[in-house]
């Protein structure tokens, strides 16, 4: 079987980790910045990526680590995880959870607002459909702690969602 080149591994990556890098930064250019760091670190560390593990980690957690090392990054998680047990509410009921789903506006919105360590997570798990082994690959913690932080930030996202709902029925 031929080696696989860096650019057959790396650049079906390329939306995804845009995208990831889009919700971190919350700016297209520092995004587009952060993407191509990325692309630039891990070429240049390619010779050191071991063939049969994950890649997409890999990448991801290149792309990670860069946002954690940037003004933007240090910044961002300078409030991070405390700010998660602080933003959580009581369980939705049915009718909230279908207002979650059906009001796609009103989730990104509440996404916006969450700490960058609540939104990783959540785009990780359920917009970059990784596992909780990558998740946890990607973010250097145990899998309990992603379960954990996956939680408390669903947690807060419904917050945020079932706040938004209020304010728009009742004309705030």
């Amino acid at each position: 079987m031929p080696a696989t080149t860096f650019a057959e591994l790396a650049l079906p990556l390329f939306d995804q980790l845009y995208n990831f890098a889009h919700w971190l930064t919350r700016d297209p250019v520092e995004a587009e910045d952060l993407v191509q760091e990325t692309y630039t670190k891990a070429l240049r560390g390619f010779s050191g990526f071991e063939a049969g593990t994950n890649f997409r980690a890999w990448m991801f957690r290149i792309l990670r680590n860069s946002f954690l090392t940037s003004r933007t990054g240090l910044k961002a998680f300078a409030s991070g995880e405390e700010d998660l047990e602080a933003l959580a509410s009581d369980r939705p009921t049915p009718e909230q959870t279908l207002i979650l789903e059906a009001d796609r506006d009103t989730v990104r919105q509440a996404l916006a607002q969450l700490p960058v360590a609540a939104r990783e997570i959540l785009l990780l798990c359920d917009v970059e459909e990784m596992s909780y082994e990558e998740i946890a690959q990607v973010l250097a913690v145990p899998i309990g702690t992603v379960m954990s932080r996956l939680h408390r930030a669903r947690k807060a996202l419904r917050g945020h969602v079932l706040k938004r709902s209020e304010g728009v029925a009742h004309g705030v």
